[in-house]
């Protein structure tokens, strides 16, 4: 593993893509903290892995709906790693219904998350990041297919791409880039849930790829944009897919 030199925050680390992204960013030479909102052993899990390998990581619990709990998660990962150089806005949920049900609930809960809650973490690493620093959300290459009971998470998503332009733009001057990285289909427990088999060969074989994502996938495409040959690229939305939209 390289030396460590640099500090990250990844949302929604401890399990799937954030996991997948949380332990590929270690192994990059970054400290992580390893956000979680709800299952301490999970992200436990993912600190002693990163640790075992060498790395460095602290697990911080926060809703990222709440502005003053995004904020702790901020001073506590500064406080343990003494500056901030990557942020990656991982978390998120994906409840879904049809919006002919009329479902406020379940349509608030989403957009409170997904859409909210990143807002609140790019707030915080435009206030906090050093000169260089790489902020990454996670949108969904869901947004271009209006799948039906999608419509709240396509909504959330594509509010997230919206704000990455627009910090990206707020931020000129600062040498600090901003891209999102719109994933396809991967085989997570987030994505599985619900779901058939039939339906999931279905949906795996939309990509002319014919296969699901795996989370190291996008992993792979987020160390890429917070590393040193990713620093052109800015305001952008990176649809890693294989071909699915």
């Amino acid at each position: 593993m390289a030396t460590v030199v640099k500090s990250s925050i990844v949302t929604g680390a401890s399990g799937g893509i954030g996991r997948a992204i949380a332990t590929r960013l270690a192994r990059d030479g970054y400290a992580v903290a390893v956000h979680y909102a709800g299952n301490a052993n999970k992200a436990e899990s993912v600190a002693a892995e990163i640790k075992a390998a060498g790395g460095k990581a602290i697990t911080v619990k926060a809703d990222v709906a709440r502005a003053e709990e995004v904020e702790q998660l901020f001073q506590a990962t500064v406080s343990a790693f003494g500056q901030l150089d990557a942020v990656v806005s991982s978390a998120g949920i994906m409840p879904l219904s049809s919006i002919e049900k009329g479902d406020a609930a379940t349509f608030d809960k989403v957009i409170a998350t997904n859409l909210r809650g990143t807002f609140l973490v790019l707030a915080q690493a435009a206030q906090r990041l050093t000169s260089g620093g790489r902020i990454v959300a996670l949108s969904s290459s869901v947004v271009a297919k209006s799948f039906p009971t999608y419509g709240a998470y396509i909504a959330s998503k594509a509010g997230v791409e919206g704000l990455v332009r627009v910090l990206a733009n707020e931020l000129r001057g600062r040498n600090i880039t901003v891209n999102a990285v719109a994933p396809g289909p991967v085989g997570t427990e987030l994505f599985l849930k619900g779901k058939s088999e039939a339906l999931i060969n279905e949906l795996a074989k939309l990509a002319p790829l014919e296969r699901l994502g795996l989370p190291e996938d996008v992993a792979n495409v987020v160390s890429f944009l917070v590393g040193p040959a990713g620093g052109w690229v800015n305001a952008q939305v990176l649809r890693a897919n294989g071909g699915f939209a």
